[in-house]
C-alpha cells in the first residue's frame, strides 16, 4: 500500500494516519519504517471499516480506557487499533499477511 507522506510540524505525535494519508511530525521519519508501518496498519483498519466507523470506534476505545485507566497514555496504549499496530509495527510483511479486522484478536 503506497499511501501519501504529509509533513505536519505542529503534529501532536511522531505520526498519524488520516485516511489516506500518513502525517508524520519530522522529515526524518519518513526513513523510519516501523513508524511507517505501524500508520499503514490504521489505514488499513480505516479502510476496512469505511474510515468514518474506525474513528468512532477508536474514540469509545479510549474513552472507556481513560475511564479504565485513569491515565492518558496508558488509555492511548490499549486501544484495541493502537494494540495491533504497536505489536505488527516491527514486522514489515503483516499487512501482506494479516487478516481481515485483525485488530479483534487485541479485545
Amino acid at each position: 500500500m503506497k499511501a501519501p507522506i504529509l509533513i505536519v510540524k505542529n503534529l501532536p505525535a511522531a505520526g498519524m494516519a488520516i485516511f489516506p494519508f500518513i502525517l508524520l511530525k519530522h522529515v526524518k521519519l519518513k526513513q523510519d519504517q516501523s513508524i511507517i508501518n505501524h500508520e499503514k496498519i490504521h489505514l488499513r483498519q480505516q479502510l476496512e471499516l469505511l474510515i468514518l466507523p474506525f474513528y468512532i470506534l477508536y474514540l469509545i476505545n479510549y474513552f472507556i480506557n481513560l475511564i479504565r485507566y485513569q491515565e492518558h497514555h496508558k488509555a492511548y496504549l490499549n486501544i484495541v487499533f493502537e494494540k495491533e499496530a504497536y505489536h505488527n509495527e516491527l514486522n514489515m510483511e503483516y499487512l501482506i499477511k494479516r487478516n481481515w479486522y485483525g485488530w479483534i484478536r487485541m479485545i
